[in-house]
């Protein structure tokens, strides 16, 4: 089964691109979700997470994110430490989960694609762009934020130059009606590959 990653910054639309494959039938795992409900149900997981960050890390059984999010968005070695816990969950969570599917390939939605080592677990990797503009713009009006917020968002994020750089391929969204032809396009190479994978 060949296995395509698809990752962007704040809201470079790569929820939408992913949808957009969706809709042509790919099964995509949101590595995002996959890390929530891992952190939430597994066992081991859980085990690990309070060892490391206290029983606090869980009110009434379930994730306490704000009290998570204090912790390592304010400490950098916190930050690594969690990752470092959760990412290889996630990374055999995806690999079993991809061979249960249907089709000619799976993708893997992540924003840290790259940082994260995911690119390892994948065939090709696409980026998707737009303009630092357009998404304050989209993340403004999907979650409320102020465009100050927005901006150290990105500025945490990797940059797009880097993300075009790194990933085999890349798709800018500005318009959606742009965008459906192109992920069509891509869905089209990727079908080609998957059977002389």
């Amino acid at each position: 089964m060949m296995k395509v990653g698809i990752t962007g910054g704040i809201g470079s639309g790569k929820s939408t691109v992913c949808r957009l494959f969706a809709r042509l039938g790919v099964a995509v795992y949101d590595s995002d979700a996959g890390a929530k409900r891992l952190m939430t149900e597994d066992a081991e997981l859980r085990r690990r997470i309070t060892d490391r960050f206290g029983a606090e890390a869980y009110a009434d059984g379930t994730l306490n994110r704000t009290y998570l999010a204090g912790r390592v968005f304010s400490e950098a070695q916190a930050l690594a430490d969690l990752n470092a816990i959760v990412h290889p969950a996630v990374r055999a969570d995806f690999a079993a989960w991809a061979e249960q599917q249907e089709g000619d390939y799976v993708i893997l939605e992540s924003a840290l694609l790259f940082d994260a080592g995911f690119d390892a677990c994948v065939d090709r990797t696409v980026a998707v762009l737009a303009p630092e503009a357009l998404r304050i713009e989209r993340t403004c009006r999907r979650d409320g934020r102020t465009p100050g917020e927005v901006r150290l968002r990105i500025a945490a994020q990797t940059d797009d130059d880097t993300l075009s750089a790194k990933a085999d391929y890349t798709l800018v969204n500005i318009l959606e009606s742009d965008l459906e032809p192109a992920v069509a396009e891509l869905h089209r190479i990727f079908s080609h590959e998957a059977h002389e994978h």
